[in-house]
């Protein structure tokens, strides 16, 4: 399982777990975060074509 994969589940667990505005809320409770995002971003992205894109969506 990639990176963007576990997140990807991970989410989709709180959301079933908490709802949409828990889950958003436990998140900016706990998203400090560290790092460069920007730069993360861009590399866990670089390879996302826009029919991946639409497809997520």
């Amino acid at each position: 399982m990639t990176p963007i994969e576990l997140r990807q589940k991970g989410y989709q667990a709180l959301v079933k777990e908490l709802g949409q505005v828990d889950a958003i809320r436990f998140l900016q409770d706990v998203g400090g975060g560290f790092g460069d995002y920007t730069q993360e971003r861009q590399q866990s992205l670089k390879n996302v074509t826009r029919a991946d894109f639409w497809q997520d969506i």
